[in-house]
């Protein structure tokens, strides 16, 4: 005689798919205001960076100038550029990856997919010109003396101002992409059942 399941086993058997659907939501919640503030912080420290490296004593004329490089402008500069870096990481590691190879595909893809896939085109967009003004920006101050050429007008605060617009698309990639994994796994809708037809 097989003996009846005992109350608490089965209402935990119920809980479990609202437990892990809530902790799906928590997680990705947690994820979101990671990557938002690494981009943020990145988008400061550029900024400031820039601050620190108008603050040494410099010479221009037109498109030229002459200026004494700022150690605190190569530090912050730098640690902007791993930041964006790092957030750029989080967000395509935790929400992994969509495979499309032609527009075909594309037009094939949920609306919840071709979001990610064009938020993900934009985030590495963001990341490429935004880490190459960071690098560019932070290797000018690591001249040991005061050196002479063309401006560098601004590329550690226009760098910083792009890691706040990668925080925006590196955001929306990862909600994209998590609900059109959702949709994956939901199971379809159920139809009437196989053999049924309706009489008169």
């Amino acid at each position: 005689m097989i003996s009846p399941q005992p109350p608490s086993s089965r209402n935990s058997i119920e809980l479990l798919p609202f437990v892990s659907a809530k902790m799906k939501k928590t997680y990705g919640i947690v994820v979101c205001i990671l990557i938002i503030i690494l981009d943020v912080t990145a988008g400061i420290l550029g900024i400031q960076a820039e601050i620190a490296q108008n603050k040494v004593n410099h010479f221009k004329m037109w498109i030229f100038e002459c200026k004494d490089p700022s150690y605190n402008a190569f530090k912050l500069g730098l640690a902007a550029a791993i930041l964006l870096a790092l957030a750029h990481a989080i967000a395509n590691l935790v929400g992994g990856c969509i495979l499309v190879r032609s527009a075909q595909d594309y037009k094939g893809l949920s609306a919840n997919k071709q979001l990610a896939v064009g938020s993900l085109i934009f985030a590495w967009i963001a990341l490429v010109v935004g880490f190459s003004l960071l690098i560019s920006g932070a290797m000018y101050n690591t001249r040991s003396r005061k050196s002479c050429g063309l401006a560098h007008n601004q590329l550690l605060s226009i760098g910083g101002i792009v890691c706040f617009v990668h925080g925006l698309f590196a955001v929306a990639y990862y909600v994209s992409v998590t609900a059109g994994q959702r949709e994956d796994t939901k199971p379809p809708p159920q139809g009437n059942p196989a053999g049924a037809t309706g009489h008169v």
